[in-house]
């Protein structure tokens, strides 16, 4: 047999073998995998809910108030609110019993107090989160007031010490004293008791996301940080990806964020913005250009399923 024959069939053979692997992973192909996903017929309302909340208008809405509080999210997860408190203002010791409670810290000082850790001063930039029945209290100390913005689990309410005065009743609930064997949480792996983003990350590099970006990482939230330098704004065929049955919220942290939402179109979002999009819409985030961006995503699953269009490779 010629080399010219050996090689002929030497080539027929790869071709037919690549064939048959192509035919046995009939989702797979490259790096993306391929499925029929279910994407709403009609699209999950914002309700209340916008899809930014601009800083500037909350704190405009509240000019010369000493304390207030501005609910910026109410979904079937997510209670989030902007809080301002004053200096010598305390929170009682409390916890919270099956979920963690999450804050950015985005003015003033703040005294956290955590069972198990050195008590800190938190500032600007602070990302904080205390793990499920994890003893804490909050103080604002110095000369101005406080303010941060608090993600917590709709619905549950939190619980006090047993060694001090009954609390207030809320709507519907009543406070009763009562015995648990269920022990506090403790912080693992990504789970930090703060991180201070300003000294942490910009500090450190003028425009690289943190090779431990993650924030907060369980089984039932997500914190991560999604940093770098601004990009022109890609075309509107991108329309990003979409999720199942799973909101979703951003916290601008730095810079400016483009955004392109199902029916609410194209918008920019500044530093100290949330972005929010309810399940089932495409939705896409991008570094707007000219400056060093960062937003801080939530949801509920550090693995959560990305839907993108067929013809996106499976990404952006």
């Amino acid at each position: 047999m010629t080399f010219s024959r050996k090689l002929a069939l030497g080539c027929a053979l790869a071709v037919s073998l690549a064939a048959a692997m192509l035919a046995a992973t009939p989702l797979a192909q490259a790096d993306a995998w391929y499925a029929w996903s279910p994407k709403p017929d009609k699209l999950v309302p914002y309700g209340k809910n916008k899809p930014v909340t601009r800083l500037k208008e909350v704190l405009a809405k509240h000019k010369g108030q000493a304390r207030w509080s501005e609910q910026v999210m109410l979904t079937d997860r997510y209670d989030n609110k902007w809080i301002q408190a004053q200096p010598g203002d305390k929170s009682p010791t409390m916890y919270w019993g099956d979920d963690r409670v999450f804050w950015v810290v985005w003015g003033g000082q703040i005294r956290f107090t955590i069972e198990g850790q050195k008590p800190f001063v938190a500032t600007k930039s602070f990302l904080v989160q205390v793990p499920q029945r994890v003893r804490y209290s909050m103080e604002t100390i110095g000369s101005e007031p406080s303010l941060r913005f608090e993600v917590t689990h709709t619905g549950i309410l939190p619980v006090y010490a047993g060694d001090q005065p009954k609390p207030d009743d809320k709507a519907g609930s009543h406070y009763m004293k009562v015995s648990t064997p269920t022990q506090p949480d403790k912080y693992t792996g990504d789970n930090r008791p703060y991180r201070d983003f300003f000294k942490e990350v910009v500090a450190a590099d003028p425009v690289a996301n943190p090779k431990d970006h993650l924030v907060m990482a369980d089984e039932a939230n997500m914190a991560n940080i999604i940093r770098g330098k601004g990009v022109p704004t890609p075309p509107s065929s991108n329309r990003g990806h979409f999720h199942i049955g799973h909101d979703e919220f951003w916290f601008i942290l730095e810079g400016k964020c483009d955004y392109l939402i199902e029916e609410k179109g194209l918008f920019k979002a500044d530093t100290g913005d949330v972005v929010f999009v309810p399940p089932g819409r495409w939705h896409r985030a991008s570094w707007a250009e000219g400056q060093t961006d960062t937003r801080l995503s939530f949801n509920v699953n550090p693995l959560m399923f990305h839907n993108f269009g067929e013809d996106a490779d499976g990404k952006q």
